[in-house]
């Protein structure tokens, strides 16, 4: 935690409760002059329907921000060949919702989509035969999701006389292709044409045809496109071939070629002309020259594992960094194989019928066991596994055991929740020992604070339960670096941790905010929080409910300590402990409850501990609250209302407490606003 030397000076102010609205939703209109489909949407646009692209897609370029697809439109849901290409050939922005089994007419027809739209399956139940979608000159945000597409297949294997693909672009930019499941067409898969670029295609099953994905086709150097997390399983050629493509990056794919099956692959990966290709963190499974490029073209291969290949793999040339353009997270390459083929293709939880009822999808399960008998091993690689931008609530259930391990949970995949599944919040235990001080290993300098933490979450709606996160760096072997270990960090609103053990020394519980600017909620019940100095710190609001605070002693065997350091921002609520036990085995008046946090010396900060309800032993100060770096705790917030035990004591002006009045407005509910936290 970072030291301070402004001062500021304004009165102690208790606080107004802060007024909190539900975020407005979308609402969804109907055509001039027309009727609404029986299922178009008038309430707030579900997850899936306001889903945005990650990679080049996501770029902000050519006058779009993005790809949101017709997230700005009406809802509608179509179950007819007349009017899917209604609705994905009009002007206006909607989001398409298949709810059916759609037979092309005639064979080979591609509907010629417009700008602005969203085309998902519901379900699994959104099907696409003998025909697709084409994107021409100018035609710009298109998101095609959740979809099989298939059987256009006319019985000639290298097909030259039909271009019968799923998806053809030709000239199209910011487009996102996500989740489908394309196979058997009669020419390609997926052709990206004609110096179309912002392209992002992820989570794709492309099975059972000749040529699976093809890019390229003009000397013009422009397309940037972002191919991940794609199953490319039975194609001969095209996986993909990329053709003068300014920047091409493909990561955490999964290229298979069955043994002993008729269809035998010529190659993988290919860079022609002049791309400049980024391969990682891939993997290829049986496939003849898995890895190829012209003597113009660049790869630059990282982490990628080759097993049963043969013939031509090649790297060469200079290429890019990714992350200059957008942020993206690798998974390991061993885990890709079992990642892709429970990952690829429709989810039942993607789409769903477009009515005023919608309902999030039931939650999906993911098993993460030490010994092999889970779907994973690692809970980083359970969380890896969820789809980014998921709409409805993934459980990782652990299994009982030590999992010593960084987690981070992203801010694109909201709506997780880690669970322990043993008998005890003991029997589960995800741990690490990274300090502040403590070096990273490629030597870019230490951790620092907030990215010591052993779990770290930044997506919203997470939720922890029956388990203990823990930091046991080791402070006594370690004085010679900075000794804050954070073993939980949430920066993410409507977090509920409930039933979990929360253990460090030094800043063990670090409830921060996305940004200064932003709302981070936080609601811990019967819980156990353990430390010694501001091991209850951050900006976020946050509500200590119905739990245990323990108090520990320090490396060198004293007792001294701060139990809360917020950081708050001005206009609101901070720390709240309440109806809770502060004790520990430590000595007799050796710990403050609090003092303010000003991070970074920012003055306009207002930190606020509030301590309620709560028993309080004979370790709490009969002062209990101090200043930090030159900042004094009477200028913020710091309050108590009708706390007992032998370290509570009677208001003073050293020792404030809340009136009757005062109390009404600082409870529990004024702390959550209108987010009421539940298990899901």
């Amino acid at each position: 935690m970072a030291q301070h030397r402004r001062r500021r000076t304004t009165a102690l102010a208790l606080g107004v409760p802060l007024i909190l609205t539900a975020a407005g939703g979308l609402a969804y209109g109907v055509l001039p002059g027309s009727q609404p489909p029986a299922s178009a949407a008038t309430t707030a646009a579900p997850a899936w329907a306001t889903a945005t692209a990650d990679g080049f897609a996501s770029v902000n370029a050519l006058g779009q921000n993005g790809t949101y697809g017709g997230r700005d439109g009406q809802i509608v849901t179509v179950r007819t060949l007349a009017d899917l290409e209604k609705y994905a050939t009009a002007s206006e922005p909607y989001v398409i919702v298949v709810a059916a089994t759609i037979t092309m007419d005639p064979v080979g027809k591609e509907i010629k989509v417009q700008s602005n739209k969203t085309i998902v399956g519901s379900g699994t139940s959104g099907q696409i035969v003998g025909g697709g979608f084409f994107l021409g000159s100018g035609v710009h945000n298109v998101i095609i999701r959740n979809l099989t597409i298939r059987d256009a297949y006319q019985g000639v294997w290298n097909d030259k006389e039909h271009d019968f693909d799923a998806v053809q672009m030709d000239g199209a930019h910011h487009v996102w292709i996500d989740h489908n499941d394309l196979r058997h067409m009669a020419d390609g898969l997926i052709d990206v044409r004609k110096d179309s670029t912002y392209v992002t295609v992820s989570w794709n099953k492309l099975s059972q045809d000749n040529k699976a994905f093809g890019i390229g086709w003009t000397e013009n150097v422009v397309t940037d496109i972002t191919i991940h997390h794609n199953w490319i399983r039975e194609t001969e050629q095209r996986n993909p071939s990329t053709d003068n493509a300014a920047h091409a990056h493909l990561y955490n794919n999964f290229l298979e070629d069955v043994a002993g099956t008729d269809i035998n692959s010529s190659y993988g990966n290919y860079s022609r002309g002049a791309t400049r290709m980024v391969l990682e963190n891939s993997y290829f499974q049986g496939f003849k020259n898995p890895v190829i490029k012209d003597s113009t073209a660049s790869i630059v291969q990282k982490g990628n594992t080759f097993v049963g290949t043969s013939g031509r793999n090649e790297s060469g040339g200079t290429a890019f960094d990714p992350k200059t353009y957008y942020a993206y997270t690798l998974d390991k390459t061993a885990d890709v194989p079992a990642l892709l083929k429970s990952g690829t293709g429709p989810r039942s939880s993607i789409g769903t019928t477009a009515t005023a009822s919608t309902k999030a999808a039931a939650a999906t399960t993911l098993t993460v066991a030490k010994d092999g008998s889970g779907q994973y091993s690692t809970v980083q690689a359970a969380v890896n596994a969820v789809p980014a931008n998921n709409p409805s609530r993934v459980v990782i259930s652990v299994k009982p055991g030590t999992y010593r391990e960084l987690v981070k949970v992203p801010s694109n995949k909201p709506h997780v929740t880690i669970q322990g599944s043993g008998g005890s919040r003991n029997d589960t235990v995800i741990v690490y020992n990274n300090a502040s001080g403590t070096p990273k290993p490629d030597g870019s300098g230490t951790y620092g604070t907030g990215g010591s933490a052993t779990v770290a979450v930044e997506a919203d709606d997470f939720q922890a339960r029956n388990l203990t996160i823990s930091n046991d760096f080791d402070e006594a072997s370690h004085q010679d670096i900075a000794g804050q270990a954070v073993a939980l960090r949430t920066a993410a609103d409507k977090v509920f941790l409930d039933g979990v053990i929360v253990s460090g020394d030094q800043d063990t519980l670090l409830v921060d905010t996305a940004a200064k600017e932003k709302l981070g909620r936080v609601y811990m019940t019967n819980s156990y929080v353990i430390g010694n100095v501001d091991f209850i710190f951050g900006r976020a609001t946050a509500v200590i409910d119905k739990s245990v605070i323990t108090l520990k002693k320090r490396w060198n065997g004293t007792s001294a300590g701060y139990v809360t350091a917020p950081s708050t921002a001005a206009g609101r609520k901070g720390i709240l402990i309440a109806n809770s036990t502060v004790n520990g085995d430590v000595s007799s008046a050796s710990f403050y409850l609090g003092r303010p946090w000003h991070a970074g010396g920012d003055a306009s900060l207002d930190p606020q501990t509030t301590v309620r309800n709560t028993s309080l032993s004979a370790a709490i100060k009969s002062t209990p609250w101090t200043d930090m770096s030159g900042f004094s705790w009477k200028d913020d917030r710091f309050a108590e209302y009708k706390n007992t035990g032998a370290g509570s004591g009677a208001a003073s002006s050293n020792r404030p407490q809340l009136t009757d009045a005062q109390a009404t407005g600082q409870e529990v509910a004024d702390w959550l606003g209108d987010w009421t936290p539940s298990s899901s």
